[in-house]
């Protein structure tokens, strides 16, 4: 990967227009996860640091392309001058004359935040008018919100192709994290993917077979797999359609010298809700009237034998139902598992996705793996090997 990093940019006294992702959880009117922020801060503040000006753009939610008053940006002024330790100016439009005026006010080194760039329809369909509109703020272009680069929007891609374009730290370090996982690993590599549905990573689970050593697979999608292996599953969650899918999975990985590691004994209870009654059992006595909900400790010890053998880890997807305890106990092993290889034996470690997130924090690993992304779909669509029109277009520049 070839992109302009913020190293090599002269910022003193320069407009920088910096693509962030503030599209934090927020309930009534109050920031619940700072994660976002805290991440897209050391660049904000290198950059500013530097002596550039620097003008922040973002979408929040989705009010599609209308001014919705409960989806401003502006709750997130005071979250970042925290988040900086420095003011942080407010412009109550993206593009045009307040917006222009706003950015021609700023000093070096100060901060400005742009309304929510999906007030404007031309945003999420790449208007060259709007992207154009943008580039008029700036002399320079740093994307920093890798977790929207899977989306060729004006303030993602289209403006892009207008300024100097380069990478933010945050952004650098997703690309050099997925280029550590899959781009150019150090072998062996295991990759982990859970969840509910085979039907939703498909291209995933195709993508890894082609690059892993060996893909550990669990959630509800391993029911379907060990159902496709004609095991009974009671009442667990399993996609019957998807049986012939699951069996060509496992053909083209036996082709390709990738091993599918499976569970072998499960979690069962006869209701999905916290400290249910529950036993362990084989896969090949899950009882009629009982769901699968976690994987066991044999599943686990196998997992944590081929991790135990791995240099490079990918995981995407927790073991079971970790929300609800004690169906959460595979999921928090794993998790503590890896913590401890990433500093014993050097494991590369990195995760991602909205439920991995969860689990890892749950667990108390967030920042003990090698990298955690909290990019979410840009996450999956790189692991499914897709190009991100977001970061193709820093790689063209």
């Amino acid at each position: 990967m070839s992109f302009r990093k913020i190293d090599s940019l002269d910022a003193q006294g320069k407009r920088v227009l910096l693509r962030a992702d503030l599209n934090v959880p927020v309930r009534d009117g109050v920031i619940t996860d700072n994660t976002r922020i805290d991440r897209l801060a050391p660049t904000i503040r290198e950059l500013a640091e530097k002596g550039a000006r620097v003008i922040i753009c973002s979408h929040f939610d989705r009010p599609k392309g209308k001014r919705v008053p409960e989806m401003s940006l502006k709750p997130m002024v005071a979250a970042l001058a925290t988040a900086l330790g420095r003011p942080v100016a407010w412009a109550e439009d993206c593009v045009g004359p307040e917006a222009e005026a706003a950015a021609a006010a700023l000093a070096d080194g100060e901060v400005l935040l742009l309304e929510n760039t999906r007030y404007h329809a031309g945003e999420e369909k790449n208007d060259p008018a709007l992207a154009a509109g943008l580039a008029r703020l700036a002399d320079v272009y740093v994307n920093d919100a890798f977790s929207a680069a899977h989306r060729a929007h004006a303030s993602t891609e289209g403006v892009a192709h207008l300024l100097p374009a380069y990478a933010g730290r945050l952004m650098e370090a997703e690309l050099k994290a997925l280029d550590a996982a899959l781009g150019n690993p150090a072998r062996p590599v295991v990759a982990i993917v859970g969840g509910a549905k085979i039907s939703t990573k498909l291209e995933l689970l195709g993508n890894l077979t082609r690059k892993v050593n060996v893909l550990v697979i669990g959630g509800a999608m391993a029911n379907t797999f060990l159902a496709a292996q004609g095991h009974a599953m009671g009442r667990s969650l399993q996609e019957a359609e998807m049986h012939d899918t699951a069996r060509t999975i496992m053909a083209e990985a036996k082709a390709a010298n990738c091993e599918i590691l499976l569970p072998v004994d499960l979690v069962v209870a006869g209701e999905f809700a916290a400290q249910a009654p529950h036993r362990t059992v084989a896969i090949d006595r899950v009882p009629e009237d009982m769901m699968a909900l976690d994987v066991g400790p044999e599943t686990v010890e196998l997992v944590e034998n081929r991790l135990r053998q791995a240099s490079t880890l990918v995981w995407n997807g927790p073991f079971g139902a970790f929300e609800i305890p004690p169906f959460d106990t595979a999921t928090v092993a794993v998790a503590q598992s890896v913590a401890g290889f990433t500093a014993s034996s050097g494991l590369k470690s990195i995760a991602g996705g909205g439920d991995t997130v969860s689990a890892l924090r749950h667990a108390g690993v967030m920042d003990r793996l090698t990298y955690v992304s909290s990019a979410g779909g840009a996450f999956l669509e790189w692991l499914e090997g897709k190009t991100l029109p977001g970061v193709a277009a820093l790689t063209a520049a």
